[in-house]
C-alpha cells in the first residue's frame, strides 16, 4: 500500500489523520514541522504528502516547493484555513495536487487522498503513453486512426475508471461531447445516467436553476419543485459544455459541489448530497479568462485535474476518410438511399482531405449530409461536395486568391498581426486562432520583426 507523509503541527489532528488513513491500509509517516518532513522525504519512499500550509519555521508552501524540486511527480495535498483560499491557490500554482479547507470531515479527506493517488497512478501510466500507442484504441462512433486521436483515446482508457474531474479542450466542432460520452461509457458509472447541459444554450438567469433545481415558489412561475441536473446525474456523470461561459455567481456554487458534493436548490434550505462525476468542456482559453478575471482560479484548478485537448480536424487528416464514410453510411441510411449511395469517389475524397475544415468534424458531417441529399449517382462525386471556403464567401467574383496588390508573405504577416490584435496580445491565443503551434508563431513573429516579449 502507498506511504503517506503527514506534516501537521497540531498533534491531535496529526494523530487523527494517522489513525483514519491507517484504517484504509495506508502506511503513514508524520512530522510536526516542515524540516522533519523534508528529512523523512529524503530517507523514506513516499507516495503522497499531506501538509498544513501554516507550520512553525519553514512554511508548508516552502516545503511544497522544495519537495517538488526533488520530485516533480509527487502528489501533495495542502490543508489550509477557510479564510486562506488565496494561499491555497498559490500552492496549486506551485504544484500542489489539491487542497482541503479546514475544518474538514475525515470522509472528505479520505476521498481526496484516494483521488490523488488514483491520479498519480494515472500520470505514471501516461509516461509510457507513446510506447503504448502501438496498441490500437477504439470506440463506437469515434474514428481514431491518426496518432493524435489514438493518444486521446489512450488517455480516455486510463482516466475513465477513475473519479477524476476532466476538462476537455478544443475548438468548436471537434467532438468533445463524443469523448465525454466515451469516458462515461468506459467508467464504473456506465450504468448510471449521463446528463449533458450546454451553458450557452440556457439564459444566464436560468442556468443556476437548471443545474441545481428550485423549490416551489422560488420565483414567479415556479408552481412546483423541480430537481436540477446535478440531482438527475446522481451516481452518474454530468457533462457541462462551454464551462468558460458560466457566470461568476454560478461558478461559486459549482466550486462548492466539487469540494463538498452538496448544494441547496434555488429557494430551498435543505442540503442535498450527490455522487456525481463532472466532465467539463470549453473552446475558450480558460487561462486567458483567469487573467481577465472572468473565471475563478480555484474553480479552474478543481476542474483541470486531467486535461484532455482534442485536436482540430486539420491536424489529424488521416481520419477524414473514415469519418466521411461513417457519415455517409449514417445519412444514406437515414434518407433511405443506402442501396444507391455506396461510396465516395477518389476526386471527392481528395477535395475533403485538402480542405482546411474551420468547423472541424461538425462541418465535415454537414458537408456529407448535404452531399447525400443532393447526389444523383451511386457514389458521392466531387461535384456533390460543396465546401464553404473563405475565398468563395468573400471574393466569389474574383479569380484571385489574395487581395489586390498583396503578396502571400504580406498577407501572412497581416493575418498574424490581426490574430494578435483579436487575442489582445496573448500569443498562445493568437497561435490557436491561426492554427499554429506556439513555436511556429514565435518563428513568424521574428520574421516580421515583432519582438516576442513585445507581443504579449
Amino acid at each position: 500500500m502507498p506511504t503517506i507523509l503527514i506534516v501537521e503541527d497540531e498533534a491531535k489532528m496529526r494523530r487523527l489523520l494517522e489513525l483514519n488513513l491507517g484504517e484504509d491500509g495506508f502506511k503513514t509517516l508524520s512530522a510536526g514541522d516542515a524540516e522533519t518532513g523534508l528529512k523523512l522525504l529524503a530517507s523514506e519512499p513516499v507516495h503522497l504528502v499531506l501538509t498544513d500550509l501554516k507550520l512553525p519555521g519553514i512554511s508548508g508552501l516552502e516545503l511544497l516547493q522544495t519537495a517538488k524540486q526533488q520530485d516533480p511527480t509527487l502528489p501533495i495535498i495542502v490543508m489550509t484555513a477557510f479564510g486562506s483560499v488565496e494561499t491555497a491557490v498559490e500552492a496549486m500554482k506551485a504544484g500542489a495536487s489539491d487542497y482541503v479547507l479546514k475544518p474538514f470531515s475525515l470522509a472528505e479527506m479520505r476521498m481526496v487522498v484516494h483521488k490523488e493517488l488514483d491520479n498519480s497512478r494515472l500520470r505514471e501510466e501516461n509516461r509510457s503513453l507513446r510506447e503504448a500507442l502501438g496498441q490500437k484504441y477504439s470506440h463506437p462512433n469515434i474514428v481514431a486512426i491518426s496518432p493524435k486521436m489514438q493518444e486521446v483515446l489512450a488517455t480516455v482508457e486510463r482516466v475513465a475508471p477513475t473519479n477524476a474531474t476532466i476538462l476537455l479542450g478544443g475548438e468548436s466542432g471537434v467532438g468533445k461531447d463524443l469523448i465525454a460520452r466515451a469516458i462515461h461509457e468506459k467508467s464504473r458509472r456506465a450504468s448510471g445516467p449521463f446528463v449533458k447541459i450546454n451553458s450557452t444554450a440556457i439564459p444566464e438567469n436560468l442556468l443556476e436553476s437548471e443545474l441545481f433545481g428550485y423549490e416551489k415558489g422560488a420565483f414567479t412561475g415556479a408552481a412546483t419543485s423541480k430537481p436540477g441536473k446535478f440531482e438527475l446525474a446522481d451516481k452518474g456523470t454530468l457533462f457541462l459544455d462551454e464551462i468558460g461561459d458560466v457566470p461568476p455567481a454560478t461558478q461559486v456554487k459549482l466550486l462548492r459541489v466539487l469540494q463538498e458534493r452538496e448544494f441547496e436548490r434555488l429557494g430551498g434550505t435543505r442540503t442535498i448530497k450527490v455522487d456525481v462525476r463532472l466532465l467539463a468542456a470549453t473552446n475558450r482559453d480558460l487561462r486567458a479568462a483567469l487573467e481577465d478575471g472572468t473565471f475563478r482560479e480555484d474553480l479552474y484548478y478543481r476542474l483541470n485535474v486531467v486535461p484532455i485537448d482534442i485536436p482540430p480536424l486539420r491536424e489529424h487528416k488521416e481520419d477524414i476518410s473514415g469519418l466521411a464514410n461513417l457519415f455517409l453510411a449514417r445519412f444514406a441510411k437515414d434518407s433511405g438511399r443506402e442501396e444507391k449511395i455506396t461510396g465516395i469517389s477518389p476526386a471527392a475524397m481528395q477535395l475533403l482531405v485538402g480542405h482546411y475544415w474551420p468547423g472541424n468534424v461538425r462541418e465535415l458531417q454537414n458537408v456529407i449530409e448535404r452531399a447525400c441529399a443532393l447526389a444523383q449517382g451511386g457514389q458521392l462525386e466531387a461535384s456533390d461536395i460543396q465546401l464553404d471556403s473563405p475565398r468563395n464567401r468573400n471574393n466569389a467574383a474574383s479569380d484571385r486568391f489574395l487581395p489586390d496588390g498583396m503578396t502571400l508573405d504580406q498577407w501572412e504577416d497581416e493575418m498574424i498581426r490581426e490574430a494578435l490584435k483579436r487575442a489582445g496580445g496573448n500569443k498562445s491565443q493568437a497561435a490557436r486562432l491561426l492554427g499554429l503551434s506556439r513555436n511556429a508563431l514565435r518563428y513568424r513573429l521574428s520574421k516580421i520583426g515583432i519582438d516576442d516579449n513585445e507581443a504579449e
